[in-house]
């Protein structure tokens, strides 16, 4: 089970009665309503209403009796699980532990009497006075080939930063240096043929800076960016669409973001608040490559067995490597037994069969662009089948991270910074992450 971070308005309102996490702990666990599995973000017990987010395998929890906007809560929630990863440095069960002091102050300045005040780091930091206490990311434990389906120690996505915004570096000098990250969830569907049916990108570039005296920041994207369908832009902006143009249906922007050059070098201009933020938020639908090729077939051998191979491969440059790729398969329901068959070559591969959901799982902890995989499962069956097993297997889904790897080809051209003096020249970091948000091929 995630560690739980729970807050209510009972800590200010008294509306909501005490042990209403150990309620929500047990009711999430045992969950088996509606047919489902899994605890829906919001539901209700006794009159109260408990939402919760799910972040690298942390569960932010809040409680009211109150009518209020769910997605205004989980928003919320979503903001103070950032805010606290800007002060902690690195989102886990242990930094949350040894900072829970911290952690506590946040919550009493984010919310008062049950009302929100403020999630934006640079203001809380004349609020909050407790230094953290820091967890040193080269001696947490390394996800081995067994903890590839466990999330409890995971970086939180989108994040290339595992340190504090209020810390400083030894000898109370603060290094100057500035992060950019491009994330881009990419959602695709296959045919059971392998076409591509539906494809989308929702990307996001996510700033995160050091730098003292907030200088201005010049930030130079492709100059053949287009925005909205045809190359016409849906904010005004000018420009045709090229052959090789990168052609995004539609983008917003942070507030501390000027649009006075972007219309005519495509450079943003900003002044960046302490803390972590989305620079621009984007959004693609124009058909991409895709990074893996899923191919499935299934084999019956006699009426009581059935043999699935499954086939990856990584369709992306030599150079690149996948990192977590977890393949997931349902099987058909009346499945009591399945046995693996694994290749050679690929690193940290694990095999399970989850016997309550009949999936089979597939992790692999590395694979490098232009390689092939398969797997073979020989399944057995508690009784003999009497359809079509294809029909009630499947489909095959997918997730994975591939640094330093975006689909829709956008890029930083460069990061330039306001100098204050000859010799000021902070480090700049640039980093490129694709991962899966809906990645599935039918069968």
């Amino acid at each position: 089970m995630p560690f739980l971070l729970a807050f209510s308005t009972y800590t200010d309102r008294g509306d909501v009665q005490k042990g209403s996490a150990e309620i929500f702990f047990r009711k999430v666990k045992f969950w088996k309503e509606d047919g489902e599995t899994e605890a829906p973000p919001v539901f209700n017990v006794d009159g109260v209403n408990y939402f919760h987010v799910k972040v690298v395998g942390l569960l932010f929890v809040a409680t009211t009796r109150a009518n209020v906007s769910p997605s205004l809560v989980l928003e919320l929630l979503q903001r103070i699980a950032r805010v606290t990863k800007d002060y902690l440095g690195i989102l886990n069960e242990d930094s949350i532990r040894k900072n829970f002091v911290l952690v506590y102050e946040l919550l009493d300045e984010v919310i008062d009497f049950g009302y929100v005040q403020t999630t934006s780091t640079e203001v809380l930091k004349s609020c909050v006075f407790n230094e953290p206490i820091m967890i040193d990311a080269a001696h947490m434990p390394p996800l081995g080939p067994a903890a590839l389906f466990m999330q409890g120690n995971k970086r939180m996505p989108g994040t290339a930063v595992t340190k504090s915004v209020v810390a400083n570096e030894p000898g109370g000098r603060r290094r100057e240096e500035i992060f950019v990250d491009i994330i881009e969830k990419i959602s695709l569907t296959f045919s059971s043929s392998g076409y591509i049916l539906t494809s989308e990108i929702d990307g996001t570039i996510q700033m995160k800076s050091y730098l003292s005296g907030n200088p201005e920041i010049r930030l130079a994207l492709n100059e053949d960016l287009n925005i909205g369908r045809g190359g016409r832009s849906v904010y005004g902006y000018g420009g045709s669409s090229g052959s090789g143009a990168v052609i995004l249906d539609d983008c917003n922007f942070h507030e501390s973001v000027h649009l006075d050059s972007f219309d005519v070098d495509r450079t943003l201009t900003l002044v960046p608040p302490d803390g972590e933020f989305p620079v621009m938020n984007y959004r693609m639908t124009q058909e991409f490559k895709p990074p893996f090729r899923i191919n499935t077939l299934i084999e019956e051998a006699g009426s009581l067995k059935a043999e699935v191979i499954l086939k990856i491969r990584a369709e992306f440059p030599q150079n690149i490597t996948a990192n977590t790729v977890v393949v997931q398969m349902p099987v058909p329901k009346y499945t009591s037994r399945v046995s693996f068959e694994l290749e050679s070559g690929a690193v940290g591969q694990v095999t399970d069969f989850k016997e309550p959901n009949k999936k089979i799982e597939w992790g692999l902890k590395k694979i490098v662009g232009g390689s092939e995989h398969t797997l073979r499962a020989k399944l057995t069956f508690a009784h003999e089948s009497h359809g079509n097993i294809t029909k009630e297997a499947g489909p095959v889904s997918m997730t994975f991270t591939i640094p330093m790897y975006n689909c829709s080809r956008l890029q930083v051209k460069y990061l330039q910074i306001a100098k204050k003096s000859k010799t000021y020249n902070p480090y700049r970091w640039v980093r490129y992450v694709t991962q899966a948000n809906s990645y599935v091929a039918r069968i």
